[in-house]
């Protein structure tokens, strides 16, 4: 028998990513055992989400053969996120991309300089390989 908090332990790093996006409309509906995998039921805002989930299950187990997720993406490719004060571009991909230097294509697709975005300002993150 699967021990639910052992694979919830292996998981965490992909169960406090949907935490960290909760602000920007990640959220997991239900983490509980599927016979012997671990069921992770939520949704995700965006491709650009739904990307980096699964980047994070992957780094995680990249057979992930004990894991069965239904993650529904209720939004569009791109994600919207509003420049907040003490915000860098740079964090803002660390944090949706799992890489700081994705910021150089993040600022061209916005047509804004990447060290001097006013707060308040929204911009969309595309989907970047």
């Amino acid at each position: 028998m699967a021990d639910l908090d052992q694979l919830k332990a292996k998981y965490a790093p992909v169960i406090e990513l949907f935490d960290k996006l909760a602000p920007y409309g990640a959220k997991l509906d239900s983490v509980d055992l599927d016979g012997e995998q671990l069921h992770l039921k939520g949704e995700v805002p965006s491709t650009v989400v739904a990307n980096r989930v699964w980047d994070v299950i992957k780094s995680v187990d990249p057979t992930f053969s004990d894991l069965h997720h239904e993650i529904a993406t209720t939004g569009g490719e791109e994600q919207p996120y509003t420049i907040q004060s003490g915000d860098t571009l740079s964090a803002v991909c660390a944090l949706f991309y799992g890489h700081a230097n994705k910021y150089p294509a993040v600022a061209e697709h916005n047509g804004v300089d990447a060290n001097n975005i006013p707060v308040g300002t929204t911009i969309q993150l595309p989907v970047l390989s």
